[in-house]
């Protein structure tokens, strides 16, 4: 292997210098920059990452954790970080939790030692845990908000209120709610805009579950949305919706005559079964691209030293708003 100091001696400058400028290029004048990166590439020099993550402080890897890979709804989350990291000398580990909340935290506190930093998304941690984290690594979470760590989340009260409206009007007057996790954030703020949705229409919603957000999940929801005697479901996701609608028909319940459903997200096996799902799309890939922006900023500050201070959580950019799928499973009462 090429050695440092052979590109020093090759650009005619000291160690320390070709140093400066493959890691801190702002320190070091255009030209002596140009021609160590000229050396380095003729001599085909490559830093041994190791050696410079334990002289630097830092690891040039993050992390990204979340909640089930199996659900397809994360996968273009995932892919949307890799992409965005891609060509900026981060590489990106992936942990999945399992939807549980322990593992979670041990994966987030494994990772911190690990990684310069971490996307916790769809995180279901107690704040308190959170804070924990990223007192010792910088970290964004996404599709959760908080006042104390750098967050970003999906605005599903416009796809949410249009599927009220919807359902509304098709004659429903008596829904149900199919929970997701109970310690997911989402969980919270899609209870909380379907139920002022539903109030302000005069829909009586009764809430079910909690349910685990997975096929499984909606097949035994189905039979108890049927005891309540509701005439529409709204699922926490599609997989709980798509298990609602497996559960159906084998009872011989037709859908949408007989029971509508709604689910959210709009993963690709929404579009697929039949009848084809109504669902709230969200824009996932927008999510991860602004997670992604938001912790290589962060990054970038602490490199140069200064102290950022988490920006106080905001509405979602427009980007980030939800919208009604209206598909097959929605019909009139």
């Amino acid at each position: 292997m090429t050695s440092i100091r052979a590109v020093a001696s090759a650009a005619g400058v000291s160690a320390s210098t070709v140093s400066r400028a493959l890691n801190n290029p702002d320190l070091v004048n255009a030209e002596t920059r140009r021609r160590v990166l000229e050396c380095a590439d003729r001599l085909g020099y490559r830093p041994n990452r190791a050696a410079r993550s334990l002289v630097l402080g830092r690891t040039s890897n993050v992390g990204l954790i979340v909640p089930d890979i199996a659900n397809p709804a994360f996968a273009p989350f995932i892919k949307g970080v890799e992409a965005y990291f891609r060509d900026t000398g981060y590489a990106v580990f992936l942990a999945d939790t399992d939807e549980d909340v322990d593992t979670e935290a041990r994966m987030a506190e494994a990772m911190a030692e690990r990684a310069d930093g971490l996307i916790l998304c769809a995180s279901r941690m107690p704040g308190m845990r959170v804070r924990s984290i990223a007192a010792r690594t910088t970290v964004v979470l996404a599709n959760r908000l908080s006042r104390s760590v750098p967050s970003v989340a999906l605005d599903l009260k416009p796809g949410i209120d249009q599927a009220v409206t919807h359902l509304h009007a098709l004659g429903h007057r008596r829904c149900a709610f199919l929970a997701g996790p109970r310690d997911s954030w989402s969980n919270r703020q899609r209870r909380k805009h379907l139920t002022a949705g539903c109030a302000a229409r005069g829909i009586e919603l009764i809430e079910l579950g909690p349910y685990e957000p997975q096929f499984t999940g909606g097949y035994r929801a189905a039979d108890e949305a049927l005891a309540a005697d509701v005439t529409a479901v709204f699922a926490y996701n599609d997989l709980i919706a798509l298990g609602v609608l497996a559960r159906l028909h084998a009872r011989g319940v037709r859908v949408p005559e007989d029971m509508s459903i709604v689910g959210v997200d709009d993963v690709p096996t929404a579009s697929m079964v039949s009848p084809p799902l109504t669902t709230v799309a969200v824009p996932i890939q927008a999510l991860a691209r602004a997670a992604s922006a938001m912790l290589l900023d962060r990054l970038r500050a602490d490199r140069s030293d200064t102290v950022a201070a988490a920006p106080p959580p905001r509405p979602p950019a427009p980007e980030l708003a939800a919208r009604l799928l209206i598909r097959s499973t929605t019909g009139p009462t």
